[in-house]
């Protein structure tokens, strides 16, 4: 792949699914912060421009992942349907696994690694908060997106909403986005980026894995929505907005 540093992260991501990989290992936000160019989110993460560019350009050979290439040219409701079956679905099932282990490693290590409580309150509300959002997507925001779609392509105007433009709903939802991000890195600071401390037990190492691997997932998810999904569904009212208005 040949990036280069006036491209933005998140259309780097969806050209090249590839480099998701190598903006996971470098700290780079390319989800929330999908529109920053290469060259700002290399200065913001604190990474050399020239070690991004060659870890991009060297991400060819290695195994790609489905979440960006096969879904960028996917439908509304395809892109729908695999947020939710696979996301949405991940989140449920992790979440009260991964409270479970943090109230027995909390249990176990609260004297010695006091930060484990902060750790557990910031994963119980970014668990709320979650579960909140997605039951606003699942029950308001998507059901409107799929239908809109139809509309569209069957050359009608977009379905009276009762929120109006849907830039407001979306809008909210990149607001909740960030909020998670925010949360997201404090959890990755507070414990030090998910390494478990020499005197660790098998559920501690194994409570790091698995919050590590919802932050990841998490990624993946918002970059559907933030840098595929959501701007799609945007230009799809106003285009659509300004042919009803031109038969006019």
């Amino acid at each position: 792949m040949k990036p280069n540093l006036s491209q933005t992260v998140g259309e780097i991501a969806i050209a090249h699914p590839a480099a998701i990989r190598v903006f996971e290992s470098l700290g780079i936000d390319y989800c929330c912060g999908g529109a920053r160019t290469l060259k700002d989110a290399c200065d913001h993460a604190g990474v050399p421009a020239v070690i991004a560019l060659e870890s991009l350009e060297s991400a060819n050979d290695g195994p790609v992942d489905t979440d960006g290439g096969n879904l960028a040219e996917a439908s509304c409701q395809e892109l729908i349907r695999h947020i939710v079956s696979r996301h949405h679905h991940y989140v449920r099932g992790e979440t009260p696994r991964l409270l479970e282990m943090l109230g027995k490693v909390l249990d176990a290590h609260r004297e010695t690694h006091p930060e484990l409580v902060s750790l557990r309150d910031l994963f119980t509300a970014l668990a709320q908060d979650l579960a909140a959002h997605m039951m606003k997507e699942e029950n308001v925001l998507f059901p409107y997106l799929e239908r809109m779609e139809l509309a569209v392509s069957q050359g009608a105007a977009p379905p009276p909403a009762m929120f109006g433009s849907v830039e407001m709903p979306i809008s909210r939802m990149l607001a909740d986005h960030e909020d998670a991000g925010e949360v997201l890195s404090r959890m990755r600071a507070l414990s030090s980026g998910y390494h478990a401390p020499d005197s660790a037990c098998p559920t501690y190492r194994g409570l790091y894995v698995g919050l590590e691997e919802f932050e990841r997932d998490l990624h993946r998810h918002i970059h559907l929505e933030n840098n595929i999904l959501f701007p799609r569904a945007l230009r799809m009212e106003q285009e659509s907005s300004t042919a009803v208005q031109e038969r006019r």
